[in-house]
């Protein structure tokens, strides 16, 4: 027992009951005492004799049964121990532990449902290894083998086939065309992409290493090709054919002015060249070599800039190394076929003799350049309006070289003062825009000192009808009136009113009679019912009168314009007149009558001290009395003055009265 003992890593539980039943489960199944917690064993009752044999098994049983209880109250702490109440038998522990930590059926179930949403969003990520990845996904699924979940291998190496990364794309098309997946395990996978994994870390590797060690081209290299592969020189004996001094080559040669122009760092400037027209005349000198290695426009005449800026300093390495600074930038201007280009962000390089125009900041700005072979070989520069604006041919040097027309630098450039002939015009820009009117009364009065004479306005300002221009004041009575009954139904849904009725009503919708002016007035507790209360509204109002809507005119809300309300006013044959948006006076029949009835239901019940969920109430009251009361739209309305005067024949209540008496649908 205690070889046993010392020999034997009992698992401890730490509150993972799948995780530790599993371990606990194999360490009791490896000493052969898993029966006893499958099974049990059953003691004999009181009062019956058994054999000397069974006796003997009994006592057995008992010492194993002992043993496992001694294992698990080894795994388990003091407070799942007092948790424990009945700890007769091994089997009753661990069918305690089971119900109490294991979970009953709807707990499997929702954290099967949750595990299943993390299996299906898993996705190897762009610097996790093959091995990281396979453990993730292991993870889940044996979590969701352990809750009932079937998790064949075929359905986790298809998972994981189409969650790699780009860089695996290939590997996963040949692995699919060459093996069946249904048929292949995880294990084969994981080690197949571990090797392709392993080879694309030595080709990483490899090519960090050549770049680190590239080295300038010729015989100077560390390596060369055939023979003497491998051998070392010694530049000491080394002479240059471009100086004849020894230690170097030709290339490294610190006197060469060959080589590419480029600026250490890039500047991002938006505007490069803009063209306007010059008329004035010219004469020929520039001359600018088209430098597809050059990152800047560069000039070392100071002369030729138009406008330069000393204050900007920049470092520019050339091709042998050698930096020259740069004293500034601006801009230059250049005379081609007669239309002066303006250059904007060119170095001034004191020390460059030559004028540089890069390639690669034309094509920045949108021009094409195009280098073409054959009989003549060329550079050609395109604009994207004008078409070809400049072409060089090769020079015997191979060189593009590009010749402009000067300008006349020496003439000194100057700000002409602008001169507006129309005073009156001028005055009043001046006086921001200020009515003719005003202006015409400062200089009557003499209000202003130096205010010269102001005419009669000779054009419209732009800027004024733009800037003061206002919407149109909209006519106070319509052009067009219905001649007869339901010819036109205004519609408005009023609300969210707050606070809801007793029966959590929230709005109103009204729906108004051109001719007439009579309201009926319908409550929904949501927008969406605004179509079921106007097909009854018009069962209701058709049925009475015998005549049919001819024309419905709302806004251009949602509860008017669903599909199905469409679909039933074109089958019925009802025309849609919708307002224009944000413009509720075009619908101001039906918005007025609104307004009219919650002042008047406001003033009842703050006059009666009616509680405000009985709105619905007060809206029905004063819709009967607005129903029966003169408006001046309809003058001289027999149907109105015949209602009138039952309404006086009896004795009209107020709205308390009236509430009390009435059957409230609140």
């Amino acid at each position: 027992m205690s070889d046993d003992k010392t020999l034997t890593k009992i698992p401890q539980f730490d509150g993972h009951y799948d995780h530790w039943s599993e371990l606990m489960e194999n360490l009791l199944r490896a000493k052969g005492l898993w029966s006893l917690v499958e099974e049990g064993y059953a003691e004999p009752e009181e009062g019956i004799e058994i054999t000397a044999a069974k006796k003997k098994n009994l006592e057995e049983l008992k010492m194993k049964d002992h043993q496992v209880k001694h294992y698990l109250f080894q795994a388990i702490d003091r407070v799942v121990f007092e948790q424990i109440l009945n700890r007769k038998t091994s089997k009753i522990i661990w069918d305690s532990m089971k119900k109490k930590f294991g979970g009953n059926e709807r707990v499997k179930r929702s954290l099967l449902q949750t595990l299943r949403r993390d299996f299906e969003v898993l996705e190897m990520k762009n610097e996790e290894s093959i091995d990281d990845y396979f453990g993730r996904v292991m993870s889940v699924s044996n979590k969701m083998r352990s809750n009932g979940e079937e998790m064949s291998d075929s359905k986790i190496v298809e998972k994981i086939l189409r969650t790699l990364t780009d860089k695996f794309t290939y590997v996963v098309v040949s692995i699919e065309e060459s093996k069946d997946t249904e048929r292949m395990t995880i294990d084969e996978l994981q080690s197949s992409l571990s090797v392709h994994e392993k080879k694309f870390k030595k080709i990483s590797h490899e090519e960090d290493d050549r770049a680190l060690n590239v080295r300038g081209r010729g015989r100077g290299s560390y390596r060369g090709r055939g023979r003497g592969r491998g051998r070392s020189f010694n530049k000491a004996t080394i002479e240059c054919y471009n100086c004849h001094n020894l230690g170097h080559f030709k290339y490294e040669c610190p006197n060469g002015n060959s080589g590419a122009n480029f600026a250490e760092i890039e500047e991002k400037d938006e505007v490069l060249l803009m063209a306007y027209v010059e008329l004035q005349g010219a004469r020929r000198g520039d001359v600018w070599f088209v430098d597809s290695g050059c990152s800047n426009h560069m000039c070392g005449e100071r002369g030729m800039f138009s406008s330069l800026d000393t204050g900007f300093t920049h470092n520019v390495k050339l091709g042998n190394n050698h930096k020259l600074m740069v004293g500034g930038k601006g801009v230059v201007k250049i005379m081609l076929k007669g239309i002066s280009y303006v250059i904007n962000d060119v170095y001034y390089i004191p020390e460059l003799k030559n004028n540089l125009l890069s390639v690669g900041q034309l094509q920045e700005r949108g021009l094409d350049v195009l280098f073409k072979g054959g009989d003549r070989n060329t550079c050609s520069i395109f604009h994207p309006s004008r078409g070809k604006i400049a072409e060089s041919v090769m020079s015997a040097n191979r060189m593009f070289i590009l010749l402009g027309e000067s300008n006349d630098r020496t003439k000194e450039e100057r700000c002409l003062q602008v001169d507006i002939s129309d005073k009156t015009e001028l005055w009043h820009q001046r006086y921001g825009h200020l009515s003719y009117k005003g202006l015409h009364t400062l200089c009557s009065k003499e209000m202003v000192v130096g205010l010269p004479e102001i005419g009669d306005v000779k054009s419209t300002c732009e800027a004024c009808v733009k800037g003061k221009h206002h919407r149109v004041p909209f006519p106070k009575q319509s052009q067009w009136r219905a001649t007869e009954r339901l010819q036109l139904i205004h519609s408005d849904l009023c609300g969210p009113i707050n606070p809801p009725s007793n029966s959590q009503i929230r709005y109103l919708i009204s729906f108004i009679d051109d001719f007439s002016r009579k309201t009926w007035i319908y409550f929904v507790i949501e927008k969406s019912e605004a179509f079921h209360q106007f097909k009854t509204f018009k069962a209701f109002v058709e049925k009475q009168t015998g005549l049919f809507i001819k024309c419905l005119r709302t806004d251009r809300g949602g509860e008017y314009n669903s599909n199905e309300f469409k679909e039933f006013c074109r089958e019925h044959g009802i025309k849609r007149q919708l307002t224009t948006a944000f413009t509720p006076q075009q619908n101001g029949v039906a918005e007025r009558k609104n307004r009219t009835i919650m002042n008047m239901v406001r003033a009842s019940l703050l006059e009666k001290e009616v509680p405000r969920t009985f709105w619905p109430d007060a809206v029905q009251w004063v819709n009967h009395i607005l129903n029966r009361s003169p408006t001046l739209t309809v003058k001289d309305d027999p149907g109105r003055s015949m209602e009138w005067k039952k309404a006086i024949s009896r004795t009209l209540q107020s709205f308390w009265l009236y509430r009390l008496c009435s059957c409230s649908r609140c």
